[in-house]
């Protein structure tokens, strides 16, 4: 088995499987002394809400690669789960499917593939394993969240468009910030067909139909106060 594990075409498997080692490790003890690695690298990146996975998918699309981005993090389900987290699920899905299929290689056929192949198909093996994965330890990690905000509670609020360009029949991505002081990012779009709003806009929030809000100019300065 050794022999097998240090052989060339299993390096980038067993590399894999040691880095992810290497960061459960840091995790485990910076979260022992109240410093953790997934709080840390979490808190440098740009605040993302994993609710829009299903608001992305559940409406119309919207243009513009940030988008395409947006879409992309949720699917993998950053901002429900700590990057470092998602990080060592594929680090671990790579690994152990690469060997899986090398050793399986080895016992049927007497040889091992070829370290690209090996490694392309444990590559898309590692990436469902990620979306699984990181949704079931969405569901049973704490959250940062202390008050349930209803969303409709976000009727009469004032937005930022962060994301796209808000026109009818094609929502954008929009900032606002609850009583709480927790941020939201929701899908909005003009209440007013003739009107449309780009990013940086403030809009006013008047109405909710199904995943997104109907938005208006909020160029009233008590509006904003």
């Amino acid at each position: 088995m050794i022999d097998f594990l240090l052989s060339p075409s299993n390096t980038p498997f067993v590399v894999s499987l040691t880095i992810m080692l290497a960061f459960t490790v840091i995790e485990i003890l910076s979260a022992s002394i109240g410093v953790g690695l997934s709080e840390m690298v979490d808190s440098l990146l740009p605040e993302f809400d994993a609710d829009l996975d299903i608001d992305l998918e559940a409406d119309a699309d919207i243009s513009g690669a940030t988008d395409s981005l947006t879409k992309l993090l949720a699917w993998f389900r950053v901002g429900q789960v700590p990057v470092v987290m998602l990080f060592i699920v594929f680090l671990t899905g790579f690994g152990v499917s690469g060997l899986s299929t090398q050793f399986m290689m080895k016992s049927v056929t007497g040889v091992t593939l070829p370290v690209s192949i090996a490694s392309l198909l444990a590559f898309l093996a590692a990436i469902p394993t990620v979306r699984v994965c990181g949704g079931i330890l969405g569901k049973y990690m704490p959250k940062d969240e202390t008050e349930v905000v209803s969303e409709e509670s976000f009727i009469g609020m004032i937005a930022t468009l962060t994301l796209g360009t808000a026109q009818a029949g094609k929502p954008a991505q929009a900032k606002l910030t609850d009583k709480h002081k927790q941020a939201h990012y929701i899908l909005v779009e003009p209440d007013d067909a003739a009107e449309h709003f780009g990013q940086g806009d403030q809009v006013l929030i008047v109405s909710k139909n199904g995943a997104l809000f109907k938005i208006i100019a909020a160029d009233n300065s008590a509006m904003t106060d």
